[in-house]
């Protein structure tokens, strides 16, 4: 005779835990392809022209690491969490800088100096943003996996 499997409390708190970590995580990916195809949406409209090779490489690696991360985290695979960590907080911070700052070096196209439009603010500010939502639901659904009450797992099952 069959017996029906007995779910404790503490696992249908941590499925549910789990469950509400995958979905920041998966809204915050969406967030950030969002901003990432504004923000590049307008790099094509302001013309390619305008940028020098290094920001057009560095932009180029990191658009790469963002779309393996928005990939990992809508895919629901284990190293999302770390992955969007990993590239959502860098990522913002790159981008402020490259944007936000007056001229620095090569690696500046930079809308103040630039008199930018406001949509050019938008599109940056957008990406920014949504960056920082990507890092920070991948830190909470890490944090969820350490208390055991998420999904995600660094280590091999």
């Amino acid at each position: 005779m069959a017996r029906a499997a007995a779910t404790l409390p503490s696992q249908t708190l941590t499925s549910a835990a789990g469950d509400r970590a995958d979905r920041v995580l998966r809204h915050a990916a969406i967030l950030f392809l969002i901003g990432f195809l504004i923000h590049n949406g307008d790099h094509l409209r302001r013309g390619v022209d305008v940028l020098t090779p290094e920001v057009l490489w560095a932009g180029s690696v990191s658009g790469v690491l963002a779309l393996a991360a928005i990939a990992l985290a809508l895919v629901g695979h284990r190293l999302a969490p770390l992955v969007a960590v990993a590239v959502g907080l860098p990522m913002a911070l790159g981008v402020a800088a490259v944007h936000l700052l007056p001229r620095w070096s090569a690696f500046s196209d930079s809308l103040p100096a630039s008199g930018a439009s406001v949509l050019s603010w938008i599109a940056v500010l957008a990406e920014i943003v949504a960056a920082l939502a990507l890092g920070a639901a991948g830190a909470y659904a890490l944090r969820g996996e350490r208390r055991g009450s998420s999904r995600y797992s660094l280590e091999r099952t």
